[in-house]
């Protein structure tokens, strides 16, 4: 482990499945639309012969948590998954109770394939439901209807104990109302987990180059987060992080890990990966394209680039994940996760306070409610600054 880390973080493992039916117009997400058969047996063992490169790196952890995401996850058979999950678990046996999520269409999901992936050993399925409006679907490019959206959410309640479903909102045309029949829609089935995104035109997508008409304003799209929040809130689902709720103790253990700076591996097509190795926290980006991935992977070398996270720049790493967690984190924690002295922030942690952009309850950080709504703000503005001292 590197030289001044107490110990080594927790470990989770994230495998990416970069093929879609169709790309969303919206999506930055290294995905590729499917053409043909997809080739499931070369990726799977694409996928466990780069684990095992991975393994000497892990320092013999454990996982505590599994995420196939993507792309999508689901255009893979129930088989497939559970060949892989088997897999996997010979090369790298996780914790006892670990967290295995899956990422789902509502489009690519028949019936039987809810228990079929419970079967194979998914633990928690996410769905990408996004809307339940008929309208907004057709303007995001979804593949599914409400029809099957309100399907897959049933299914989802009915064949496992944590499921996640996925909105947005700030949806081009839509109002308030609509927002929150959204919201009102998912709650209805009793998800233990929601995540509430605003949509965004992220630099590279079709929105970006071309954007959709009637986006609604920066005030209406304040006003549904509010309202959104509130609405959740009133249904006791915990905001722990910017856009995730859950029900108590149904937190995402993977995502918690990311945001508390713990390491994870990621392997498949264009994944990254954080590692906290003998002499330092590297990080790793797998080949992009799924045919580099699949070649590259076949000649031993999946992993594209690597290089160690300077010292200089790891308040500015932790911070954009940590300052994401609404209830902070203890400040000790960066020393845990880091191996830098905590004082590295205090000159920072002052100046933020003064601005009223995050507050110390004791031994915590917590970023306060105006640091939550710019949290952009604080990291640009008021983190460089600390990168720089602690360099």
């Amino acid at each position: 482990m590197p030289p001044n880390l107490p110990e080594l973080p927790p470990l989770a493992l994230y495998l990416h499945f970069p093929w879609c039916v169709r790309k969303c117009p919206y999506c930055d997400f290294n995905s590729y639309p499917s053409s043909g058969v997809l080739p499931e047996d070369a990726y799977v063992t694409a996928l466990l012969a780069d684990l095992e490169q991975a393994l000497p790196a892990l320092g013999g952890r454990r996982p505590v948590s599994l995420f196939l995401g993507g792309g999508t996850p689901s255009l893979f058979s129930a088989a497939t998954i559970g060949r892989l999950l088997e897999g996997i678990h010979c090369r790298l046996p996780w914790q006892d109770g670990a967290e295995i999520t899956l990422e789902a269409n509502p489009g690519t999901l028949d019936t039987a394939d809810f228990s079929a992936l419970r079967s194979a050993g998914i633990t928690r399925l996410s769905l990408g439901i996004q809307s339940f409006d008929c309208a907004s679907l057709k303007v995001l490019e979804r593949i599914h209807s409400a029809d099957e959206a309100r399907r897959a959410a049933d299914l989802a309640s009915r064949n496992f104990e944590s499921f996640n479903l996925d909105l947005m909102y700030g949806l081009p045309g839509q109002s308030l109302v609509q927002a929150l029949a959204d919201v009102d829609m998912a709650l209805s089935f009793g998800p233990q987990h929601l995540s509430c995104y605003q949509l965004t035109l992220e630099p590279g997508t079709r929105f970006a180059a071309v954007p959709p008409q009637d986006m609604p304003d920066e005030a209406l799209c304040a006003d549904m987060q509010e309202a959104i929040e509130s609405r959740l809130a009133d249904a006791a689902y915990r905001h722990y992080e910017t856009s995730a709720f859950a029900q108590a103790g149904q937190q995402c253990r993977h995502n918690l890990n990311y945001w508390q700076f713990g390491d994870y591996l990621g392997i498949g097509a264009g994944a990254h990966a954080k590692i906290s190795i003998g002499h330092g926290i590297v990080r790793q980006v797998r080949w992009n394209h799924p045919q580099d991935y699949l070649r590259h992977g076949a000649a031993g070398t999946p992993v594209h680039e690597e290089h160690e996270i300077a010292p200089g720049d790891l308040p500015l790493e932790f911070m954009m994940n940590a300052l994401r967690l609404n209830e902070g984190f203890p400040l000790g924690l960066f020393a845990q996760r880091t191996g830098l002295p905590s004082a590295q922030l205090e000159p920072g942690l002052r100046r933020a306070q003064a601005q009223g952009l995050l507050y110390l309850n004791g031994d915590r950080v917590v970023p306060s409610l105006l640091g939550r709504r710019f949290l952009n703000r604080m990291l640009h503005e008021w983190m460089p600054g600390v990168a720089e001292m602690a360099g």
